[in-house]
């Protein structure tokens, strides 16, 4: 072996991995946020979460990945530690696919049927097909299964490129010699435990051993062993990733650990029990890449078969070895679990968990704003510290969505995820400023309990009508906002108009009323104000409706928006002003 191939190997274990981590990434782009959001919703089941772990882990090609978002989701208190057993086995099961897929490489035969399915056949037709459609494809989806079908055939060409390379070792005396060492069990685990840790990956450590495996001189009793180091590797990943997080996240990853050691010994102690009774005659020949997969999968599927009956006590051994000691440092994240920074790792998941959070703001900034616009009238310094601490709670949503939304903006989105970071950047600015307003309504709701004034009965009953309207016009928006209802989004602007003609009607009634004698200028300013923030809430609701229209349409011209269907005398918005007219149409003064 030259240092030509050894360039060929390195060139080709390169191609390898940059193949299999584009595939990856681009797999969990294209299933977005679903494959996660069924990981949020198990139940208690352990064969269910075994199911859907395989099934996650089979589409997005990472046990890793799953390990690291099951880490975050225990970390959030979105998953018991129960629960996540159940999933991390799964997931173990789930990254035996991409072996039995880099088995295609090692397929012999003459025949058509046998030519077509190697991987130098098709990769070429895949990468063709990949690059047409990510150079393009119109859609985002397309460009997405371009991008997949590109990683498939780099990474194969890859694959090709080791075994091409690798295939003069099998003259090489020295190499059969290093192979034989790893018949050793505790070597041959050392070994795929470090390659799998260095490179944070045991589907592409199986992939190298695989490739090795074209030479002929890796046998059955050198590749047990590498590829039980190789399960135990991975685990370094989701180590990586609780860092820092809660006892119970640091307890599912040492569960994703232990389930592989304990796996480990048990397999290589009855595997080799056995050997010793019955001296296999396979364990000194030669292994294909087939035999590797089918190898990684059997283990994989015995340890499950025999430790899933015992979660319950791998759960209390992780238990036992992060003990509960002091608890946990407060978070100040009390109602924002699914900000977790792990989830960053795995972008189209953290977008739902973003619009988690912000419909969680939403709705405490419905409770706020209808506690101040009843308390007109009713206040109490119950009523006060109430609202004040919402709002403080709004200011914390902002702060820690907008934060979170911005580093999320960075990573590698798709078109429809890139509009619905840009939807809540733009939303939860106007969710938190209408929590100032009702803030501000409580100022003049103190006003009038502490100078003992009120509301002449006509002006009462002209601020009843505007505040059913505001009632109406959040309620409208935020049940678009969480439903992503269009139809209801655009009734919004309609009312919001509706609105502001009814504050210039009041007000016009006030100063009719003040010339008469029949009011204050004191009364008046706090009419003013309340008023005033009426039509600022309004104003918002409106930007956030047009913010929900204008994600359909990847426009965010929000005033050229509401211009056009202001002027152009669109029959569904008058529809819906003249009812809305009809329906808040102010009692009679005279």
């Amino acid at each position: 072996m030259d240092i030509f191939s050894v360039l060929t190997l390195f060139g080709g274990l390169a191609l390898f991995l940059y193949g299999m981590n584009v595939m990856g990434s681009s797999l969990e782009k294209l299933a977005g946020s679903r494959l996660e959001r069924i990981l949020e919703r198990l139940t208690d089941n352990p064969i269910k979460g075994v199911l859907l772990g395989l099934g996650v882990t089979a589409v997005i090609q990472s046990s890793s990945a799953v390990t690291v978002m099951v880490v975050g989701f225990v970390n959030a208190g979105i998953m018991k530690l129960a629960q996540a057993v159940g999933v991390i086995m799964g997931a173990n099961i789930g990254t035996t696919v991409t072996a039995w897929i880099l088995s295609l490489t090692g397929i012999q035969g003459d025949s058509f049927l046998v030519q077509l399915l190697k991987p130098e056949s098709f990769s070429p037709v895949l990468a063709v097909v990949g690059v047409a459609l990510t150079m393009f494809a119109k859609r985002d989806k397309k460009k997405d299964v371009g991008t997949i079908l590109v990683g498939f055939a780099v990474l194969m060409f890859g694959m090709s490129a080791m075994s091409g390379a690798v295939k003069p070792l099998a003259d090489v005396p020295e190499f059969q010699q290093v192979l034989v060492m790893f018949s050793n069990p505790f070597l041959g685990v050392l070994t795929g435990a470090a390659l799998t840790a260095i490179i944070q990956s045991s589907s592409a450590s199986v992939g190298i051993l695989q490739a090795l495996s074209i030479t002929g001189s890796v046998t059955y009793g050198s590749a047990i062993p590498i590829i039980m180091g190789q399960n135990i590797g991975t685990c370094v990943t989701a180590l990586i990733s609780s860092v820092g997080a809660n006892k119970n996240a640091k307890r599912a990853a040492m569960v994703h650990l232990y389930f592989n050691i304990i796996g480990t010994v048990l397999f290589l102690t009855l595997f080799y029990s056995l050997n010793a009774i019955f001296k296999f005659s396979f364990v000194s020949q030669a292994l294909d890449p087939v035999g590797i997969a089918i190898v990684h999968t059997i283990f994989n599927l015995l340890s499950t078969a025999v430790l899933l009956p015992f979660s319950s006590k791998l759960a209390r051994l992780a238990t036992l070895t992060v003990r509960d000691g002091k608890s946990d440092a407060a978070t100040d994240l009390p109602d924002m679990p699914f900000l977790d920074e792990r989830f960053l790792n795995t972008p189209s998941f953290a977008v739902e968990q973003c619009r988690n959070t912000t419909v969680q703001m939403a709705q405490l900034t419905r409770a706020t704003i209808f506690a101040a616009i009843d308390g007109i009238g009713a206040y109490t310094p119950k009523l006060d510290e109430q609202i004040r601490a919402d709002e403080d709670r709004l200011d914390l949503y902002e702060d820690k969505l907008g934060t979170y939304l911005v580093k999320l903006s960075s990573k590698e989105l798709s078109e429809r995820d890139s509009n619905e970071i840009s939807k809540l950047l733009h939303s939860i600015g106007d969710f938190e400023r209408i929590g100032d307003h009702a803030v501000n309504l409580l100022a003049a709701s103190k006003e009038l309990w502490e100078k003992q004034l009120s509301f002449s009965e006509k002006a009462q009953r002209e601020l009843d009508v505007m505040r059913k309207a505001i009632r109406e016009i959040v309620n409208t928006t935020i049940d678009a906002f969480v439903q992503e209802n269009l139809d209801l989004a655009a009734k919004v602007e309609p009312l919001e108009q509706v609105i502001d003609e009814i504050g210039v009607e009041v007000k016009t009634r006030h100063i009719e009323r003040l010339t008469a004698g029949e009011c204050t200028i004191e009364l008046g300013f706090i009419l003013s104000d309340i008023l005033g923030n009426y039509e600022r809430i309004s104003d918002h609701c409106s930007n956030i409706a047009v913010c929900i229209i204008q994600t359909e349409n990847t426009m965010f011209e929000t005033h050229g928006y509401l211009n056009e269907i202001k002027t152009s005398g669109d029959a569904g918005f008058l529809k819906d002003f003249n009812q809305y007219r009809d329906k808040y149409a102010l009692p009679s003064h005279r």
